[in-house]
């Protein structure tokens, strides 16, 4: 049963607003009636910015024109004999194609199944075919071809429709520009249902292989409007989007709510581009993970760490003076004589933080990892607007945010409106609402799993104050990297030790950037193998050699194929010293303890991580005002 109920939410961000343009859920109950209803209201506004790479500049396009686009790729789809229920599939880098397709299908009542552009082809495979995928679509023909001759059949596959042109033979492939050649007509009008299914999000889950969740129009369109009762959005914001949009966080927030409100969206070239992006589009809204402003993070107090001391002490006299205006903003705190040179502060150190990330950004929404609080305490106070969420996909995405008048940066923030969330067994956080997944697609037991008369398990440990949640701990050692994608530990080092010639693993990666294990060898197989190489046998030296230990780490990459491709472990640390009862690295039921293990090779992970800084997040404190 649970310990405490959380009945606090965040003020209605909407409420007296005359400068919202917001589309409510009664007058579009479902994601193409949105978009239908958004090409009514604002036609000749520009919808997205996207970058032209064959002219190598910018170019808007409008509701209408976007409408136009959508209404030729529904008549190609009906070509195809595509029926409401059957399922696509896109593998695009965000861009207005990706909006164009889903929208299509959206309208005849299809179900898009979105996939990582950087995923490992044969997971792809993998989710093609599960998700009995009939229609693909892709950038270029090289991106199939990989798909070709990977591990997988796609049966159901129909057609491969490419952007790009192309001269290929296969009769399931056909160019974009032939497929659609006379193709026109109107947008499909009524189709779907509020409770339709209207997307199945692959998601890593506590098996190899990643789990479909079924969510419906009511899920995600319940979940953007609770998030503009929480953080407003207007007509004039522009919002640049660089998460993938296979990423529920960026496909929720970043295209479904910014289409709800009305605002523009530019989509970015590329990570690599992003700092270019910012400055030429000039956001005032993102849509982050964590990884982004800790890079940044590092990199500002790189750059100060080499300036005068004089420049140090004027940098640091701004954080704090910062700090402690947000916290009196936030009524946490007393107003002080120092805010009076505040307007000296921001022109000399703050504004120009700032025009880092094109001088306009009003809000930065940061979810799927936890951010440290050392981050939100440099960017915060430099007039950044950090909001920190939580969330699932499972959710749609999202359960909680901390708002701009509501933040405490050390928690995850309120329940967002609509949503119940509540603490059960083993100080579970549970969460109920119109967001929540109607379940995994073909796993009726994950499902019966995951959901218990209404409530989500999030299998994440959780405490509440004054309606704040904080996350605690994990129940399922799911390591979360920096990018916020998840990752089942336990499951990767039982693929690692069916090699028998790894006896014992440990994979390590919360909050890091890339995956690392540390390995312990069968010592009777390890002779064999160091014969082959011709190295000592018995020379726990020889196992930090390169080709040592690269000959390794490719033999332990080949156990963890099936894992998704961001699941890919970067370095190892080898060892021919077993894990055992007596020196207090495992239980007598012979299950590895994690934080001890780490503790005992802290150099060895240092080393495997040397050139990153580390974010370490900050112990919860009883006191709801940290």
């Amino acid at each position: 049963m649970p310990e405490r109920e959380a009945s606090v939410y965040p003020k209605d961000a909407l409420a007296g607003r005359d400068d919202l343009d917001v589309i409510s859920i009664e007058q579009a109950p479902t994601l193409d009636k949105l978009f239908r209803k958004r090409v009514a209201l604002s036609g000749d506004r520009v919808a997205y910015t996207d970058y032209d790479f064959t002219q190598k500049c910018w170019r808007d396009y409008t509701w209408q024109q976007m409408a136009t686009e959508v209404a030729t790729y529904q008549s190609g789809m009906r070509k195809l004999g595509l029926q409401k229920g059957d399922h696509v599939a896109l593998r695009l880098r965000n861009c207005r194609h990706w909006v164009i397709f889903d929208q299509a299908a959206l309208g005849l009542g299809l179900v898009v199944v979105p996939l990582y552009v950087a995923d490992r082809p044969d997971n792809i495979n993998y989710v093609v075919d599960h998700a009995m995928v009939k229609l693909l679509l892709v950038e270029k023909l090289t991106d199939w071809r990989e798909l070709e001759t990977a591990e997988g059949e796609t049966p159901n596959l129909r057609k491969v429709v490419v952007l790009e042109s192309c001269q290929t033979e296969d009769e399931r492939i056909v160019v974009a520009r032939d497929w659609l050649e006379d193709s026109a007509g109107e947008l499909s009008q009524d189709l779907t249902e509020p409770g339709d299914l209207a997307t199945i999000v692959y998601t890593s889950g506590t098996t190899g292989r990643p789990k479909g969740v079924m969510l419906s129009h009511m899920n995600i369109l319940a979940n953007a409007h609770a998030g503009l009762k929480s953080v407003a959005v207007t007509p004039q914001d522009v919002l640049l989007s660089f998460l993938p949009l296979s990423h529920t966080l960026e496909r929720t927030v970043g295209y479904y709510l910014s289409m709800m409100a009305g605002a523009r969206i530019a989509f970015a070239r590329s990570i690599r581009k992003l700092s270019e992006d910012l400055s030429k589009v000039r956001p005032t809204g993102l849509i982050t993970v964590p990884r982004v402003f800790e890079r940044s993070y590092g990199q500002l107090k790189t750059r100060v760490e080499h300036t005068s001391t004089f420049q140090k002490w004027l940098f640091e006299v701004t954080v704090e003076t910062g700090w402690d205006r947000f916290e009196w903003r936030q009524g946490r705190g007393h107003w002080k004589i120092s805010f009076l040179i505040w307007p000296l502060l921001d022109r000399l150190v703050a504004r120009k933080v700032r025009l880092q990330f094109g001088g306009r950004l009003r809000v930065a929404v940061v979810g799927g990892a936890p951010l440290p609080l050392s981050v939100s305490r440099l960017f915060i106070p430099l007039g950044i607007n950090l909001l920190h969420g939580y969330g699932l996909t499972e959710s749609s995405p999202s359960i909680s945010i901390n708002t701009l008048e509501q933040n405490r940066p050390a928690t995850i923030g309120l329940p967002l409106h609509g949503v119940l969330v509540k603490i059960g067994d083993n100080d579970e956080l549970l969460a109920k609402g119109p967001n929540i997944m109607l379940g995994y697609w073909r796993d009726e037991a994950a499902t019966t799993e995951a959901l218990e008369d209404g409530w989500l398990h999030t299998g994440d440990q959780a405490r509440i104050d004054e309606g704040f949640i904080s996350i605690t701990g994990r129940i399922k050692d799911i390591l979360v990297l920096a990018n916020g994608e998840k990752v089942p530990p336990a499951d990767m080092e039982m693929a690692i030790e069916e090699d028998a010639l790894f006896e014992q693993s440990m994979v390590i990666g919360e909050q890091m950037p890339y995956l690392t294990a540390l390995v312990v060898l069968n010592q009777n197989k390890w002779k064999a193998v160091a014969q082959s190489l011709n190295v000592a046998e018995n020379d726990e030296l020889v196992l930090s050699t390169d080709i040592v230990e690269e000959f390794l780490l490719e033999r332990v990459r080949r156990q963890i194929t099936e894992f998704p491709g961001y699941a890919k472990i970067r370095r190892a640390t080898f060892t021919l010293k077993p894990w055992t009862v007596s020196n207090d690295l495992i239980t007598p039921t012979l299950k590895i303890k994690r934080s001890k293990i780490k503790r005992h090779y802290e150099k060895e992970i240092a080393k495997m991580y040397k050139g990153y800084e580390t974010f370490k997040p900050v112990a919860q404190k009883t006191n709801p005002n940290p």
